[in-house]
């Protein structure tokens, strides 16, 4: 029995969080502290008492999501995990938690990465929007039709289960597409309350500045395989692991596909680390059989 650790991404934060684990751990609460120093701001205020506006800036909502999960990781005296995988951000919090990178280097480049999303952002206003209830092929094809006939930027961008898959791109891009998803039988096309179009081309500038950072980052060999969401596919050579890292910007975050493969290599138990339930729920739709529990 293999036993994979997965970390969420963004939107599964909430007010409070980690404040039980500062509370409670002497070890925790020298990681806060140590983080609220290396930022440059008192990051934990806004975790345990910003209001939700707040805690939606991609700029705390970042750092927050790899705090929680990083230290929760680093605080379990059972950490042991065959295999392990994040969705988007989460990526940058499996790879420390599985000693790839220190907790201060990737606290740094996790808030240089929300930084550099952030002014890609401001730069290209931009959407993304959950699609229920179409297969990926139908929305490929109707992106790429969209992109074709408009000119606007639309892609798919989160693969994260049978059945649920979000778009990204222009505001009139999306709009544009979700019409189209509708009409071609989609139950439901969501708007998503996010400050842009991530992991489609308009994150490029943000790309640019990840990978200068990550070429300056000391990377480790991480004690398991990561599975990427680039290419749902494990590994444990820095050098591959550094090039997805940067590519995860502007490609494709395949979620189902890294289930999938970590199910296929032997993984029956998924265990979700960090904030939220939402990890646990796409797992169980990939693989049914799975068992799956958070920390």
């Amino acid at each position: 029995m293999k036993k994979a650790y997965v970390f969420p991404g963004q939107g599964a934060q909430f007010r409070g969080m980690g404040q039980d684990l500062y509370q409670q751990s002497e070890k925790a609460k020298e990681l806060f502290d140590r983080a609220d120093g290396i930022l440059g701001f008192r990051i934990t205020e806004v975790m345990f008492g910003g209001t939700d506006d707040e805690l939606k800036q991609t700029n705390v909502t970042q750092p927050a999501i790899y705090l929680h999960s990083v230290i929760l990781a680093q605080t379990l005296s059972d950490f042991a995990p065959d295999m392990v995988a994040g969705h988007s951000l989460g990526e940058i919090s499996a790879l420390v938690a599985a000693g790839g990178l220190s907790f201060e280097d990737g606290l740094r480049l996790v808030a240089q990465r929300a930084g550099a999303m952030q002014k890609a952002c401001e730069i290209n206003p931009s959407t993304m929007a959950a699609v229920l209830g179409l297969d990926d092929p139908t929305i490929e094809r109707i992106c790429r039709e969209v992109a074709d006939g408009s000119g606007e930027v639309i892609v798919a961008a989160n693969y994260n289960c049978p059945g649920q898959v979000v778009i990204s791109g222009s505001i009139e891009g999306v709009r544009l597409a979700g019409e189209k998803l509708k009409e071609a039988g989609a139950k439901r096309v969501l708007p998503l309350q996010v400050g842009g179009a991530f992991h489609s081309p308009l994150m490029e500038p943000a790309r640019e500045e990840l990978a200068r950072a990550i070429e300056t980052t000391p990377f480790r060999t991480p004690s398991c395989p990561i599975y990427q969401n680039v290419d749902a596919r494990p590994s444990t050579d820095m050098e591959t692991i550094k090039a997805n890292l940067i590519a995860q910007l502007t490609a494709p975050v395949r979620w189902t596909q890294s289930v999938e493969a970590m199910g296929a290599d032997g993984a029956s138990v998924f265990v979700e680390c960090g904030p939220g339930k939402v990890l646990q729920g796409l797992v169980k739709k990939i693989l049914p059989t799975a068992e799956t529990a958070g920390v």
